[in-house]
């Protein structure tokens, strides 16, 4: 039990490593790439209106508004445009064919998807973590029974061959 504990430990001090020596790479390249490129400064979004909604996504700050073709600076401020600004369903942004009800909508679907999966994969470990235990344990009981039923047997052997010795000697 101790060795698989520490197993499972030592795998998990691995895993943990190598996956930020993974990120500090990553970070790396793309800090090195950041300052080898200079990017030129983007076009306002409001000079990008009346055009089209691939032309104002160029600049991923931009949102693209479908009924008004408006593409304006994406309130920050609020995870959602306001409604004031944009409908969802009107709403463009990083892609003209996704709007953002669609993509919230599915964002929710998959993130809650993602949570379900892990639950179960924790509820599963746990109870395999258990029927391991159980097993184990089972096989010790079973052993310990052997063993006990092997000390009776040689107890009983021993009490015989002193009845016998005291029978013969007569005490």
């Amino acid at each position: 039990m101790h060795s698989m504990l520490s197993t499972r430990l030592t795998m998990t001090g691995v895993h943990s490593a190598s996956a930020f020596v993974f990120a500090l790479v990553c970070y790396c390249v793309v800090t090195s790439t950041e300052a080898q490129s200079p990017t030129p400064a983007p076009t306002p979004c409001a000079l990008r209106s009346n055009t089209s909604c691939a032309e104002c996504l160029q600049n991923v700050t931009c949102l693209w508004c479908s009924p008004t073709k408006q593409c304006i600076d994406y309130p920050v401020r609020n995870i959602l445009p306001p409604s004031s600004v944009c409908p969802l369903n009107d709403a463009r942004w990083g892609l003209c064919w996704v709007n953002f009800q669609i993509l919230i909508i599915t964002m929710s679907v998959v993130g809650g998807a993602l949570i379900i999966a892990l639950l179960v994969c924790c509820c599963c470990c746990c109870k395999c973590e258990r029927i391991g235990n159980k097993k184990e344990d089972a096989k010790v009981e079973r052993q310990n029974r052997a063993r006990k039923s092997r000390q009776k047997a040689k107890r009983t052997e021993m009490q015989l061959r002193h009845d016998e010795i005291r029978q013969k000697y007569g005490h």
